[in-house]
């Protein structure tokens, strides 16, 4: 196996979360941050993790067979050992491999930002281990085996595809879609994290209820919307407090963190505001028709919690090249 390089974007969900995992569909844009992944020979009798900037431990593993036994800094790199244990590559010998999500960190305070860094990192993990960007299935697979079974799999979808997409969890169907001309944008980071994991454990223990009905016909039309390019701000309204019942319901506090009032606050303005992400989490997305009407909220938003994020739509999805 040549030295290779990979890499995947970040995601931020724009409609249809929660919704997407009773297949409803999903629509999500890839953002440029992107997690990197070196992969290279090693001369030495075993496997070689590092992740700069995340962790100081230096994984150990070596594997024989089917069998994969981790010497040291098994729990940092759970992501690894998954991806060895789906994809197998034991006849490539030992290898040394580099994860770098650092750009999903926040310098100033060294926070993790709510960008998909772990559905990215898995994407690139793969595209570098097999040297292919045809990697939905395998990086869903890794993906799902990482977080046991958790997820509908849109942000893989969206790592591999980048752009903007539609995404429905059956087949995991994948449609590209077009911006819509006119349509503005800026993401915020309340700096305040949220579990998707813990959210989605909620949510499967509780009952059906009506709200999340309300929330898959929603998505529905907010799909609608996006795949006509048209309409997609007057859409928004409707979709949001289908979302935010479905959060009161189920109690999976969506729009905690200051969302709330941000959401408030743009209506306020004749914007749109929404937290992004399946789990709601630290990133929201302002949209409008007009970059004036953005950058006057943004320069006001100190008193709501939050921050300007410099991200912008990313077209490319995975790569990788040797080196």
């Amino acid at each position: 196996m040549n030295g290779v390089v990979a890499s995947a974007p970040g995601k931020v969900v724009l409609s249809g979360e929660y919704a997407v995992l009773g297949d409803a569909p999903a629509v999500c844009m890839a953002v440029d941050c992107r997690a990197k992944v070196k992969v290279g020979h090693l001369d030495a009798g075993w496997n070689q993790v590092a992740a700069p900037g995340y962790s100081s431990v230096e994984g150990r593993f070596v594997s024989a067979g089917e069998s994969i036994e981790w010497l040291q800094g098994e729990n940092e790199f759970r992501l690894v050992d998954a991806a060895w244990r789906t994809l197998r590559p034991f006849d490539k010998g030992c290898l040394s491999i580099e994860l770098d999500t650092r750009a999903f960190f926040d310098v100033a305070s060294g926070k993790k930002i709510g960008l998909g860094s772990s559905a990215a990192l898995t994407v690139a993990l793969v595209a570098a281990l097999k040297q292919s960007n045809d990697v939905l299935e395998s990086a869903t697979r890794v993906h799902r085996l990482f977080q046991q079974g958790a997820g509908s799999g849109v942000d893989i979808a969206t790592g591999v595809s980048g752009g903007l997409i539609e995404y429905r969890m059956e087949g995991a169907s994948v449609l590209p879609l077009r911006w819509p001309d006119g349509l503005v944008f800026r993401l915020l980071w309340t700096g305040v994290p949220a579990s998707t994991g813990i959210k989605l454990d909620h949510l499967k223990g509780a009952s059906h209820r009506r709200s999340r009905d309300a929330l898959a016909q929603a998505a529905t039309n907010m799909a609608t919307a996006w795949r006509s390019a048209s309409g997609v701000i007057s859409q928004f309204p409707a979709y949001i407090e289908a979302l935010r019942r479905f959060s009161d319901e189920y109690d999976l506090g969506i729009f905690d963190a200051g969302h709330d009032k941000l959401a408030t606050e743009a209506a306020a303005a004749g914007l749109v505001y929404k937290p992004c992400g399946a789990g709601g989490g630290d990133v929201g997305i302002l949209l409008g028709n007009s970059n004036e009407q953005l950058d006057e909220f943004v320069i006001g938003m100190d008193t709501l919690g939050c921050r300007l994020l410099d991200r912008e739509l990313e077209i490319n999805g995975v790569d990788w090249e040797r080196h």
